[in-house]
């Protein structure tokens, strides 16, 4: 048994932090209903990149382990339907703009008074409430918008966006914390509850380190490329191949980097025995480190790192990383088969839950729902409508 079976989630967010969120729900076990617009559904089921089947890769990456409805709500029958269809779940999540939902009639107090233990979590760009809630909002705007841009990049650069859409993911990440939070507080009172979340707000909450480096030296953080402002050495460095090496040293680690790069006279000074004297002389330590990682092959230093305890990572690029010994070994390449494009690869949800038993159990790899798929069987065995009815409905455009 998964720990989410017996939890239905009412899906009627589009694009990614909702998916996303709503995905990792359905594969720990609850049955996630997707509500998708009758013949267009997701936006997403349009982006690039697209498989030779005419499906998107970017709708798969989130959308997995789904049922699929369409339902039109600019009609009051589709509006109907999907209350009745909220009076039947534990879970709701949307991400309209502030109101959107109210207008549709399907508001949390108007779904709250029919289904009072019913867990409603409103995902906007800015909150339900401020100066800037009728605001639109993608990744990169909050990633812009929240600081995080301008921190990121090297010095001498134009601010630049993080490698993945880490606002958008980053959200949908607490989009699940607020699901898991509303059913464990519902359990004690009986009573669910409106989660307003803010995907601005999950950025400036990411920004705690930065935030305190302002507070305690009234210091603006900028950009620093790959290197850590209170800590040296912690530095991506170029290696004799031209591949890159990540370092993070404390105090502990420098003898033994010294030692391992050949630097004695650096390891002989007693300023640079703690991290305040490597900071004050960064300059000077980084070169140093530089001129040694230079006349190194990558794959040598690195073991050489490690053998001495020095935490050291390897740039990956991606390929590299889905290919790796450890994901291998941990499985989180898996694939699920889909009944138009086939067998297609596809990220594990990243947990493993160990309950005593021989074996660890780990979620499967959901597939991604066609558009509509599961119209007919939700709204017969859920809401109890006849086939008759169910013709009516599609004759009439309410579902495709």
């Amino acid at each position: 048994m998964r720990p989410l079976s017996g939890i239905t989630v009412l899906d009627f967010s589009r694009v990614l932090a909702g998916p996303m969120a709503t995905q990792i729900l359905a594969e720990l076990g609850a049955e996630v209903i997707k509500v998708e617009r009758p013949g267009a559904g997701d936006e997403s089921r349009l982006m690039q990149p697209m498989l030779p089947s005419g499906d998107s890769a970017y709708y798969f990456a989130f959308n997995r382990g789904k049922r699929s409805i369409t339902l039109d709500l600019g009609t009051e029958r589709g509006r109907e339907l999907a209350r009745e269809l909220a009076g039947t779940a534990d879970v709701l999540v949307e991400n309209f703009l502030p109101g959107r939902m109210d207008r549709l009639g399907l508001g949390y107090r108007t779904l709250a008074a029919d289904n009072p233990g019913l867990v409603y979590v409103s995902t906007t760009g800015f909150g339900q409430r401020g100066p800037y809630a009728d605001r639109r909002g993608y990744d990169t705007v909050f990633q812009a918008l929240s600081g995080l841009m301008s921190m990121t990049g090297y010095p001498e650069s134009p601010p630049a966006k993080a490698g993945i859409p880490v606002a958008d993911m980053t959200s949908g990440l607490w989009i699940v914390i607020a699901a898991l939070t509303g059913l464990a507080g519902r359990a004690s009172t009986g009573k669910g509850d409106h989660v307003d979340l803010s995907m601005m707000d999950v950025q400036v909450s990411l920004l705690a380190l930065a935030a305190a480096r302002l507070f305690v030296l009234d210091e603006d953080p900028g950009r620093t490329g790959s290197a850590h402002p209170g800590r040296v050495p912690s530095e991506a460095l170029a290696c004799a191949d031209g591949r890159w090496l990540q370092i993070s040293c404390s105090d502990q680690h420098w003898p033994s980097l010294c030692a391992v790069l050949g630097l004695d006279e650096l390891a002989a000074e007693p300023g640079l025995r703690t991290n305040a004297g490597r900071l004050a002389e960064r300059d000077r330590v980084m070169a140093a480190l530089r001129s040694a990682f230079a006349g190194r092959e990558r794959d040598e230093l690195a073991g050489a790192l490690r053998d001495a305890g020095i935490p050291a990572g390897e740039v990956n690029s991606v390929r590299e990383i889905l290919t790796d010994e450890n994901t291998v070994a941990r499985d989180l390449v898996g694939s699920f088969d889909h009944p138009v494009a086939g067998a297609f690869p596809a990220l594990r949800t990243p947990l493993r839950m160990d309950n005593g038993a021989d074996d660890v159990q780990v979620p499967d790899i959901g597939t991604p729902p066609v558009l509509g798929a599961d119209t007919e069987a939700v709204l017969r065995d859920r809401l109890k409508l006849s086939a008759t009815d169910i013709d009516a409905l599609r004759r009439e455009g309410t579902i495709t």
